[in-house]
């Protein structure tokens, strides 16, 4: 529908949300001469510090999203949780990407688990939850899962662990949800968690990033390593499973998928990220291009830059107050800080993370 030619620098490209994945994508667009214009009902959003232009409004707001569509080149986003309706009404004006269809099978658990089954992708047993009833025959099915919401659960929220001898009834579980539409995933022996983030351009060339090894606490990213302590065969698992995601879903950008590795080292996909990802930030320090500037070089139209990896290293999150101890990390050699600029430390909120690097073939897992 839109020509899609390269562009060049001085032309503008538009974020939809301004948290720090959109700040990280303005500063990478910077770097390569480029414009940004934000769209966030956050004031003083992350993203609003080092954008050309903040526009403050909500999503759903037609007529800041038509300003937004008249001054940008092209439009991206920088999260999943965001209403389809939005990705389609800029679409008339101007070109996005990724388009809607990734958004609308990455923000429903139970429509995302169908696509990658239909793809030909291994998941973990699961079934959609309609009722109190559904909810007990899974419970019954397969023993112990984890209950969650379909849609806007992120970082362990809206999910809850059951078992068939647990102490949570089916009907406490769905209260403790607010009844909301959900998924009920069956629990799967895994030896690790890693995640793939790679991207895709216009004429379908991909370049993928090397495996993360990831560690959580408390639902939430704790660190990334890499390399990843995989075999060859779990490697290409991954490479095979995001290519076919990425096909799939006719994807533009930088995408991320994670999965469980089983003891045979096969793998289960857990879930896509149609965007750049927190597992993938490592990248910025560790390789010659960076996630953030991968998705900015796809979205415009660019060529793909090779995703060399100079160095092994472990990307930590800074969770809340974890974020006080900036001058002691800053002590550490072979370390890049990255703070988000929010205004509030809060229990469980992201406020920045730090890359430490070592030399190749050193990094011990």
């Amino acid at each position: 529908m839109f020509e899609l030619t390269p562009l060049t620098p001085g032309s503008t490209i538009g974020i939809i949300g301004g948290g720090q994945l959109a700040r990280m994508l303005c500063l990478a667009a910077a770097r390569l001469g480029f414009k940004t214009i934000v769209l966030e009902p956050q004031q003083n959003c992350p993203a609003a510090q080092v954008t050309n232009c903040h526009i403050d409004a909500r999503y759903d707001d037609q007529a800041a999203l038509q300003q937004l569509a008249d001054r940008a080149d092209v439009v991206t986003y920088e999260f999943e949780n965001l209403p389809v309706a939005t990705v389609d009404f800029i679409g008339l004006s101007t070109r996005v990407s990724p388009c809607s269809k990734a958004l609308a099978v990455a923000q429903d658990r139970v429509e995302e688990k169908a696509f990658l089954n239909q793809s030909g992708l291994k998941t973990t047993a699961w079934c959609a939850i309609e009722n109190e009833e559904t909810l007990v025959a899974a419970i019954k099915k397969f023993k112990r899962g984890i209950l969650k919401t379909r849609r806007f659960g992120y970082d362990g929220k809206g999910q809850i662990r059951l078992e068939d001898s647990g102490r949570i009834t089916a009907s406490e579980a769905l209260a403790q949800i607010g009844h909301s539409p959900a998924i009920f995933e069956a629990m799967v022996d895994y030896t690790k968690e890693i995640s793939a983030v790679a991207a895709r351009d216009y004429d379908g060339h991909i370049q993928i990033f090397d495996i993360a090894e990831n560690i959580h606490h408390q639902g939430i990213l704790h660190q990334s390593k890499v390399p990843a302590n995989i075999s060859p065969k779990t490697v290409e698992l991954a490479h095979n499973s995001i290519t076919n995601v990425l096909h799939g879903l006719n994807y533009v950008g930088v995408l991320c998928v994670e999965f469980f590795v089983l003891a045979d080292d096969t793998v289960l996909v857990n879930e896509i990220a149609p965007r750049v990802h927190n597992s993938g930030h490592w990248t910025e320090a560790a390789c010659l291009i960076s996630q953030f500037e991968q998705h900015i070089r796809a979205v415009a139209g660019w060529p793909l830059g090779l995703p060399l990896r100079h160095s092994d290293c472990i990307m930590e999150n800074l969770i809340g107050e974890e974020v006080l101890q900036l001058a002691k990390i800053a002590e550490e050699p072979q370390s890049l800080i990255n703070i988000y600029g929010k205004d509030e430390i809060r229990d469980g909120r992201k406020m920045g993370h730090v890359t430490r690097l070592m030399p190749r073939n050193k990094l011990k897992i």
